[in-house]
């Protein structure tokens, strides 16, 4: 019998092998709510019927523009079992990139679910010509804009589409069974939009079959240290794709996916879900290792000495596990001493249950990995991008290696061009950029793709990322300087919450910084700052370019004459998508920041 390699039957084998599994869940009112295989297949044959009876078919193009819950899982999948191909887009973007990605995927049906999102349409709808139906997923209060959007779209309700299906499924009860017969290994499942730190957004198409190779790939990788006892709390946009991916892990690995209600209330969720593995971003890590660093800053100097001697202890005993060698008895004592009265109060933030995390998206700083092991936080530091369906290799739970991204996944296998560039070849790979066949081809050397990351493989077969190609500067000296490095140093410092190096055929380097309001409400009054002060005072503040001033020239201590940031500017904006500077997957815009700022850093040269 062939296996059929798409997303859809892998919900249906799910749902014959065990009806009663976990399947996915979500937070509210500060209760955990879970569905049942069984009831989550029944949502799903409501919604893929409903979407059929109005109008939804094979190959047709399905844009979800909305914050990530498990009501976009539904209709992720829902779609998905019509063959139908879904198209993701950030809930962050504005008006004309939300526009350009419905009329360049040919969306003729959009799932939405604010009054916020539905503005976006509202104001674009010249540039929508394939659009004819709009699904809205949460209440829209605002009458007039629901009455202008109806003379351009047929409009449906999620309590709508609900009540169809509820219909339909007492009428055609094996309906859904019969639609996900029909899904085809190589019919295109999603075209996925690079969230364009160059330029306009590129559509990476996946095929089903790519997408059912990536998560055999995680199983591979995962599969023994992951069971139906386990629980994810996903909480990354579904528009990107490791968020996708995180979003599809309860269907090959049997683990429970429950909804964060957001990225604020991320922590108070922890506590309620109590996860055992999270999938996450470096960003997140950041944030928890700045807060820790400043508070343990604030504390008096015998606190301060406790945390110095508990890191000094964990270093020593992770040093003889990095060797493979047991660590002797008083060295055990010690570390157990340190994680008892400091570490564990960090591991139990997290809810008191996190075996791991899984960390993807760009490097995570070497300091912050040494940590969070300290707190028994294990980070499996993973790489992948959008044409890699998210992980093309992870660190393994049984040895991590600090400051690789691991080992490659399944069938992945990795190649270097002359200049360092990463090649992949692998099963779990987009088959191109959608209406885009220039783009394609570079994308792509004797069937490898370029990765447009400069690494290597170390002694042991992990995989190191050094830079991003595009990324290498070039000083009018002649020093080439990968940035990441000194970025990642940077960022994590206090008062420090983004950091771009600049340099490129420079006589010197200098930087670009983002700061943050939150990381000075303490030394405000020191200041003589009111609460009031505004981002943009706090830039151009004397005080506040010392306190950055100082943790610059700490950095610069340990980086090589050519590699230290000479001057530096504080940007009066905070780096947020909406600001335009960063992407929704927090990575520098930075030709945007470039453009943006160029008065500002000719002057640091001048």
């Amino acid at each position: 019998m062939t296996i059929k390699q798409n997303i859809p039957y892998l919900l249906l084998e799910k749902y014959r092998k065990n009806s009663q599994s976990k399947s996915i869940g979500w937070i509210k009112n500060d209760t955990v709510s879970t569905l049942t295989t069984h009831e989550y297949y029944e949502l799903i044959s409501k919604i893929t019927t409903a979407l059929e009876e109005i109008g939804v078919r094979a190959n047709d193009k399905v844009s979800i523009l909305a914050d990530t819950s498990y009501i976009w899982n539904l209709y992720d999948m829902s779609c998905l079992c019509l063959n139908a191909t879904v198209v993701p887009i950030y809930p962050t973007y504005t008006d004309d990139e939300v526009s350009y990605i419905i009329d360049h995927s040919q969306s003729s049906t959009l799932i939405l679910d604010s009054e916020k999102q539905l503005k976006k349409v509202s104001d674009s709808i010249d540039n929508l010509k394939s659009l004819k139906s709009l699904v809205i997923l949460g209440d829209i209060k605002d009458q007039d804009l629901i009455q202008a959007c109806s003379k351009h779209f047929k409009i449906y309700t999620h309590k709508e589409l609900l009540e169809k299906g509820k219909l339909i499924s007492l009428d055609k009860p094996n309906r859904l069974e019969e639609l996900i017969d029909s899904v085809q290994d190589k019919s295109l499942a999603s075209i996925v939009y690079t969230s364009g730190t160059t330029g306009q957004p590129k559509g990476a198409m996946i095929r089903h079959d790519a997408f059912w190779s990536m998560l055999q790939n995680v199983k591979s990788a995962l599969g023994h240290n992951i069971d139906e006892s386990d629980r994810l709390l996903t909480f990354l946009p579904l528009s990107h794709v490791l968020g996708r991916c995180d979003s599809m892990l309860h269907l090959s690995l049997g683990i429970e996916n429950v909804y964060a209600e957001s990225i604020d209330k991320l922590v108070d969720n922890i506590g309620l879900a109590k996860p055992t593995v999270m999938i996450s971003v470096p960003r997140i890590f950041e944030k928890i290792y700045s807060k820790t660093q400043s508070t343990i800053e604030g504390e008096g100097i015998i606190k301060q000495k406790l945390f110095k001697w508990a890191e000094r202890v964990s270093t020593e005993y992770f040093s003889y596990i990095d060797r493979d060698q047991s660590p002797p008895s008083s060295v055990l004592i010690a570390r157990n001493l340190a994680y008892q009265t400091v570490f564990s109060k960090i591991y139990n933030r997290f809810g008191g249950k996190i075996r791991f995390f899984v960390s993807g998206g760009a490097p995570l700083g070497l300091d912050i990995i040494k940590f969070l092991r300290s707190a028994n936080l294990t980070v499996l530091e993973g790489y992948g991008l959008t044409e890699t369906i998210a992980p093309c290799c992870v660190n393994p739970v049984s040895k991590q290696m600090p400051g690789t991204v691991g080992l490659p996944l399944g069938d992945t296998q990795f190649k270097f061009d002359s200049d360092g560039e990463i090649l992949v070849k692998s099963s779990a790979l987009f088959s191109g950029y959608y209406n885009n066949d220039d783009e394609t081809d570079k994308a792509f050397t004797d069937g490898w793709f370029r990765s447009g990351d400069i690494g290597k493989l170390n002694s042991n077969g992990y995989l190191q990322i050094t830079d991003r190609k595009k990324d290498i500067i070039i000083t009018s000296g002649g020093k080439n300087v990968a940035p990441q490095k000194i970025e990642n140093l940077l960022k994590i410092r206090k008062y420090i919450t983004h950091f771009m190096v600049v340099g490129d055929k420079r006589k010197f380097l200098t930087g670009v910084i983002g700061i943050e309001k939150e990381s000075f409400l303490e030394v405000l009054p020191a200041l003589e700052l009111e609460a009031s002060v505004s981002l943009e005072e706090l830039a151009t503040n004397q005080g506040v370019m010392n306190l950055i001033k100082e943790q610059v020239e700490a950095v610069n201590e340990d980086l090589a004459s050519f590699e230290s940031i000479k001057k530096f500017y504080i940007a009066p904006v905070e780096f947020t998508p909406e600001s335009g500077l960063i992407t929704p997957s927090l990575k520098l815009k930075k030709k945007e920041i470039l453009k943006r700022f160029d008065k500002e850093i000719d002057a640091m040269y001048n």
